[in-house]
């Protein structure tokens, strides 16, 4: 009598896929450009750095910050 073969079964990894934000809050800004808050809001204060308004709260598009740091770059 022959023996039937066990199935294999493959364990496959689940899919992570990672949500890129958009917008910063202001905290998150000064940690991705390395400053502190209130460098950041000085930056804003001063046209440096392009901010949205959503609501009452302040909001920092991750293109303000790359623009800003691109401004940096042409300076130097």
């Amino acid at each position: 009598m022959a023996t039937a073969t066990p199935p294999v079964y493959t364990a496959t990894e689940p899919t992570i896929t990672a949500v890129v934000p958009l917008l910063y809050r202001v905290e998150e800004a000064a940690e991705a450009l390395r400053l502190s808050r209130s460098q950041v809001y000085e930056l804003i204060r001063s046209g440096a750095l392009r901010t949205v308004k959503i609501g009452g709260r302040r909001r920092v598009p991750v293109t303000a910050c790359t623009e800003y740091v691109n401004t940096l770059e042409v300076a130097a």
